[in-house]
């Protein structure tokens, strides 16, 4: 995955293009419009590059399926898994609408017009996430980043999960703290979760693939599903 910038009247425009280098030599580029703005949903976290590089080497098997991403921001991945064939929902906190229009702007900078954004905010029961179809696959990156967040997030995954028992939770997240723990929640939502080794998926570099988003960070990705009954 190469990415570079070009400037856009409200920001800066970032450009991904995401390679497999095999004998087919196929690639995809998405354009992600980014916005100088302190706030955490308005440009390119290194965690969301690592989820949408394991979207992209998982890319067959999206086709046709429905994808909803969680505190979409910017929304790499989820416009990624788009492009890849997917049925995506962005989504964001409903009390952040820079950020749900930053999905719509996402959308519009790759042409995507049957992608549906609505606010969602973690640990509420709304009309909207009532109304969401049937998924089979929920995104995050990087959502684990305040502890209070913690458990309304996976209020929100659990709840999703038990509507859609056979549908996982993909998420990345950067190790900031060695306090860092979400096992309790997952035992208390009845949440069970693998680990998965980004060098399965060609994402253990700090440069991955020509980006340096990735860095030094220490990002970790797991796949969260309903914990089977004993």
């Amino acid at each position: 995955m190469n990415d570079t910038k070009d400037e856009i009247s409200t920001g800066t425009l970032r450009v991904f293009t995401f390679e497999e280098k095999n004998k087919t030599h196929e690639s995809l580029s998405v354009s992600i419009p980014e916005v100088l703005d302190a706030h955490h949903g308005m440009h390119v976290w290194p965690c969301a590059v690592v989820l949408a590089q394991y979207i992209w080497s998982r890319r067959t098997h999206l086709k046709g399926k429905t994808v909803l991403e969680l505190g979409a921001g910017v929304a790499l991945p989820g416009v990624l898994a788009s492009r890849c064939g997917a049925k995506v929902i962005l989504s964001d906190d409903a009390d952040a609408p820079a950020c749900v229009r930053n999905c719509r702007q996402s959308c519009e900078a790759n042409g995507l017009h049957d992608v549906q954004v609505v606010p969602l905010t973690w640990g509420e029961i709304s009309p909207h996430l009532l109304r969401l179809p049937r998924l089979h696959l929920i995104l995050a990156s990087d959502v684990f980043y305040e502890p209070d967040d913690f458990e309304d997030i996976l209020v929100t995954v659990a709840f999703l999960l038990r509507k859609n028992p056979d549908a996982e939770f993909w998420v990345t997240y950067q190790e900031r703290s060695g306090d860092w723990s979400i096992e309790a929640l997952l035992h208390r939502w009845k949440l069970a979760c693998i680990d998965v080794d980004l060098e399965l998926f060609d994402a253990n570099k700090s440069e991955l693939a020509g980006s340096t988003l990735p860095g030094n960070h220490v990002i970790q990705m797991m796949i969260i599903t309903l914990a089977k009954e004993a």
